[in-house]
């Protein structure tokens, strides 16, 4: 592992490793004790969460970002002890005084299991608590595969983020690990420390763009830049296709409930991807994909079961279907209904997006008492405009490029981020 303030060998980390497993014993956390870990990428972060499933324990790796749910992510998880991480990467352990008891977590204990519960990140409602076998979970990268120097991008608490620690431990590579999320930073770690796969979201990769980090730095060691979490628009991957000539651009896709699938897109200039590999089915029911996996998380501590009867995880992705290949047209409780036309928010996005002087845009719909919803879209401009002008601009562009009904029917301009801090497009502001 690599970090702008040291490197650390596997030796050394397996050392860590040893120390917190002791300090968990010491303890008294054994198998089936729930164990929050409020850190980030850092070696402690890591090392305390390798312990843990070392000594079969259900963690709960929290970061930062979520500072402000973590009385309510305990309370949902009746955490049972929290680890600590302090600059110095020493752990402090508080027993909170709650008894898990639910029938997941009890399922896990009477399995022998170590278990891993994570918080759903979705662009929309509040977060669901998902637990996961760690013996499942952790099965595909028993098989080896390439070895590349990857940036931590997506975070310590994201399945996105855990996939990317697993595949690097399991195939002996190197780990940059980043404090600060920024273009600036970001870009300056891919330099710095030579790093040859970026895993991101299009989000990041679209204000990297924008605000041009990616040229005030050397980032030719670059291979690979993965992208997932959110739709892709076609113009931001032309401009990304166009900035890294050299670079293949790659889709992925997982959910934090079946874990991240195999995939490849078409090209490096194509939003159409292939997704499944060992241990995945999927299939397509009036448009919504759905996934058979090994590694299925349990269920939810706080919702209804999203599985068919017979085991197929309900995605809520809407596709469209070209033989192999499938397009993400985003979530189906996204869809915008205007008078029976069907608007995917994505599509919107892609076109608005093209637009001078635009940073960010999200649409979203808004009830209508003739239509039943009209198309509403909330830019942050790069350089202040006047409100009006800028409406007007908006409705021109929009009329050789989009069908009436799919035209915003109200624009609003905010200097507030449009995601959050997974760099993940929020479709609701969060509270």
């Amino acid at each position: 592992m690599v970090s702008s303030e040291r490197s650390l060998s596997f030796d050394e980390l397996l050392a860590m490793v040893a120390a917190f497993e002791a300090q968990f014993a010491g303890a008294g956390i054994g198998p089936g004790s729930v164990v929050a870990i409020e850190g980030d990428f850092s070696p402690g972060g890591v090392a305390s969460l390798l312990a843990a499933i070392k000594s079969r324990v259900i963690a709960i790796p929290l970061t930062p970002s979520v500072a402000a749910k973590k009385s309510e992510f305990h309370s949902l998880a009746q955490t049972e002890w929290i680890l600590t991480l302090d600059a110095q990467e020493q752990g402090t352990l508080t027993r909170t005084g709650l008894v898990a008891g639910s029938d997941l977590i009890q399922e896990l204990r009477r399995r022998g299991n170590p278990g891993l519960i994570l918080f759903s990140s979705g662009s929309t409602g509040r977060s669901k608590a998902v637990v996961h076998d760690m013996e499942l979970l952790t099965r595909k990268y028993l098989r080896p595969r390439h070895s590349f120097r990857t940036l931590a991008f997506l975070m310590f608490d994201h399945i996105g983020g855990v996939d990317t620690l697993l595949y690097n431990l399991a195939n002996g590579s190197c780990l940059v690990t980043i404090p600060d999320h920024s273009p600036e930073k970001v870009c300056q770690a891919i330099e710095r420390h030579r790093a040859e796969v970026l895993p991101t979201s299009p989000t990041f990769l679209n204000l990297m763009l924008i605000g041009g980090a990616h040229t005030t730095r050397d980032l030719s060691s670059l291979k690979i830049i993965t992208y997932g979490a959110e739709v892709m628009s076609t113009a931001t991957l032309d401009r990304l296709r166009e900035a890294f000539p050299d670079v293949k651009l790659m889709q992925k896709f997982g959910t934090t409930e079946v874990g991240t699938l195999r995939s490849q897109s078409r090209d490096s200039g194509s939003v159409w991807v292939r997704i499944g590999g060992e241990g995945y089915e999927t299939r397509v029911r009036n448009g919504l994909l759905e996934i058979k996996a090994e590694s299925a998380m349990l269920g939810y501590l706080n919702a209804p079961s999203p599985f068919t009867e017979d085991g197929w995880f309900m995605t809520g992705d809407a596709v469209e279907v070209d033989g192999e290949w499938m397009r993400i047209l985003g979530r189906e409780t996204e869809i915008i209904n205007v008078g029976g036309e069907k608007v995917y928010p994505a599509e919107v996005e892609n076109v608005l997006q093209t637009m001078e002087n635009v940073a960010e845009v999200t649409v979203t719909g808004e009830p209508n008492p003739l239509t039943g919803n009209v198309v509403v879209a909330r830019f942050r401009l790069i350089h202040p405009e006047e409100p009006s002008v800028f409406r007007n601009r908006v409705r021109t562009f929009c009329q050789e490029r989009l069908e009436r009904f799919k035209t915003p029917a109200r624009i609003t301009i905010t200097g507030d981020a449009q995601h959050n801090a997974r760099f993940k497009k929020m479709r609701l502001q969060e509270p």
